[in-house]
């Protein structure tokens, strides 16, 4: 009995530790603001854990409009994106093309490798969760889609 005492409160110590080591962050915490400018102007990041723009894993969360677009675009690490809210597509290639993508909805999720071209766009307002390694980066494979600011 005593052992088995023992080992009770040892993982009890292993998951408070756990916890203080952890994160806890509610929806209502997230603090939004504009995206940065390589993103067309109307969304709106929050930055969950980590410095995106630095190296090391971070996460963010990106909401977007309605009728928002991302023109083809890659990164030089690879970009995981999970739906939280609403619904996105997104499709693979050089060039936009709405029937070449596929419409992730509330939990889906897409893990794309570094240097993939691909585009999305969204017809209800959505937020997506991003996580990688940093620094991120975003650039386009057409310059001219560059949002001006």
């Amino acid at each position: 009995m005593r052992r088995l005492l023992q080992a009770a409160a040892i993982l009890c110590l292993a998951a408070t530790a756990q916890a203080q080591n952890g994160m806890y962050q509610t929806t209502g915490a997230l603090k939004w603001g504009p995206a940065p400018a390589v993103f067309p102007k109307g969304a709106q990041m929050a930055v969950l854990s980590g410095d995106p723009t630095k190296s090391g894993e971070y996460t963010v969360r990106l909401k977007m409009p309605a009728n928002y677009r991302i023109m083809p675009h890659y990164h030089p690490a690879t970009e995981n994106v999970t739906v939280i809210s609403g619904s996105m597509s997104a499709g693979m290639g050089d060039h936009f093309d709405k029937t070449k993508g596929m419409k992730f909805s509330r939990g889906g999720y897409a893990s794309l490798g570094a240097n993939v071209h691909h585009f999305a766009w969204t017809t209800e307002p959505a937020v997506i969760q991003v996580h990688g390694m940093g620094p991120f980066q975003l650039t386009y494979v057409n310059p001219a889609d560059m949002p001006k600011r």
